[in-house]
């Protein structure tokens, strides 16, 4: 007896949760996708390593090495804000623009100030990391002319998701087919 209520594998087609509700406020930002299992594992070891990391400090700060217990707290919290950072890393939209939060910056573009998303295929990073491999970009285009890669199938959200890409992707592209014209 299959009980679809309690999976979260259910087919794209089965239930469209991933269009916003009408009364959904679209001046909030969201993120049109969900963050994948790459990036999630990586924060769930991180969070796991800053639970050891506090134990220590506070093993360290009972045995009466306060220096340490210090260090070992801080180290801990900054592992914490370090793993919530790489949760919060993606592409968010809103009725305002599209934002793309990278690990140490962000960059926001109004909708008025872009030409046109697309999908391309070119080298795109490998989980971020300097090795390129061929693969499929969404591109923002500026009106000067520059171009701000949005999203990529290589990403820690959407390496081996191919379909989850190209839903993401066609949703960035339909809030900006939407808001841009506004």
């Amino acid at each position: 007896m299959p009980l679809p209520f309690l999976t979260a594998d259910r087919a794209f087609d089965a239930q469209a949760d991933d269009v916003a509700l009408p009364f959904d406020d679209h001046d909030r930002w969201r993120r049109p996708y969900r963050p994948g299992p790459w990036r999630v594992g990586a924060a769930a070891l991180l969070l796991l390593f800053a639970s050891f990391v506090l134990i220590a400090g506070m093993i360290t700060g009972f045995a009466g090495a306060l220096p340490g217990a210090t260090g070992c707290m801080v180290l801990g919290a900054a592992v914490i804000v370090a793993a919530l950072r790489l949760l919060r890393m993606g592409t968010w939209v809103s009725r305002h623009g599209v934002r793309r939060v990278a690990f140490f910056s962000t960059t926001t573009v109004p909708w008025n100030r872009t030409t046109g998303l697309r999908t391309v295929q070119q080298p795109v990073r490998w989980l971020g990391m300097p090795r390129t491999v061929q693969g499929q970009a969404l591109i923002l285009e500026h009106r000067g002319g520059a171009q701000l890669a949005l999203l990529t199938d290589h990403n820690g959200d959407f390496l081996s998701r191919l379909e989850a890409f190209d839903r993401a992707a066609d949703s960035i592209e339909a809030w900006g087919a939407e808001y841009r014209t506004a």
